[in-house]
């Protein structure tokens, strides 16, 4: 009686772990590939699943959730023989579990080497300037020329951005070196024509200033000519205007000499008619 109860209690085990092995439940996000004897034979969706107990086994479990591929960076020889370094990142979605995990060893791999390939073919026939800034014709390119192939494997390719492109850090330290001579040679340009328009403007200050002292001599020599004239007719006598227009500026000049911080003494002759006759000869006598 005893092993007929252990032997029940073994039964009724067994058929709770037969059934539990035959019941799978696959959450949401996943679906689960099972192989019948070591083949493949059918993929479970999520939720509430039967498979044959001790025959099937769940060989694969894939996420169905789109997948960020980081493509590591790369250096990129472009058509005009520059080094840049260029890197990517992919969204993946697997739609077909078998083909994905019986397609290909390492799908993931794959697609980073498979991007990489193409990436280097593309920014190759581009010249540097075209390559740094046409990324969203890479883009194109890229997803166009790797959709098909991952197809094969099952797999979707959402879309491909290009996060850097960069040139290397030679090309880099060239190109800074290049702008900093441009920036130099429109510093100097700029710099040279500063100086000719200022010397420019300079001497046309000069031109107009002796054309002003030019046109002041002449009227300075009228107005002097003027005065003598009035001069003579007020006295009549040839000697007395010079006498006493020299007269006048013998005075100016003593009293500038007088007003100068260096003088400290000032004399005067007794005799300023005598002293300014003397100046002009012996032609004039009082």
């Amino acid at each position: 009686m005893e092993s007929f109860s252990i032997v029940m209690v073994v039964l009724i085990a067994l058929v709770v772990f037969t059934v539990f092995k035959g019941v799978r439940i696959v959450p949401q996000g996943y679906k689960w590939v099972v192989q019948r004897l070591g083949k493949y034979s059918q993929t479970l969706e999520p939720g509430l699943n039967l498979i044959i107990p001790y025959v099937d086994d769940v060989a694969y479990k894939v996420t169905t959730k789109d997948i960020v591929l980081d493509i590591p960076s790369q250096e990129v020889i472009t058509r005009d023989n520059v080094v840049i370094i260029a890197n990517a990142v992919a969204y993946i979605n697997i739609v077909r579990p078998d083909k994905a995990v019986y397609g290909i060893e390492d799908y993931e791999y794959g697609i980073r080497n498979l991007v990489q390939t193409s990436l280097r073919s593309i920014i190759g026939e581009m010249d540097l300037d075209n390559a740094l800034s046409s990324r969203e014709e890479i883009k194109t390119k890229l997803k166009h020329a790797i959709s098909e192939d991952i197809a094969d494997w099952g797999i979707t390719l959402k879309t491909v951005e290009i996060q850097d492109i960069n040139p290397s850090d030679t090309m880099q330290a060239s190109m800074e070196e290049q702008a900093a001579a441009e920036r130099l040679r429109r510093a100097t340009v700029t710099r040279a024509d500063g100086q000719k328009q200022a010397a420019i403007l300079e001497a046309d200050g000069r031109l107009e200033a002796s054309r002003r002292d030019a046109e002041a001599q002449v009227v300075l020599a009228k107005g002097s000519e003027e005065s003598i004239r009035l001069i003579t007719a007020a006295m009549g006598d040839e000697e007395m205007p010079i006498v006493y227009l020299l007269g006048e500026q013998y005075i100016k000049s003593i009293r500038q000499l007088a007003e100068s911080d260096n003088s400290k003494m000032v004399v005067l002759p007794a005799d300023i008619l005598s002293t300014v006759k003397g100046m002009v000869g012996d032609k004039f006598k009082v």
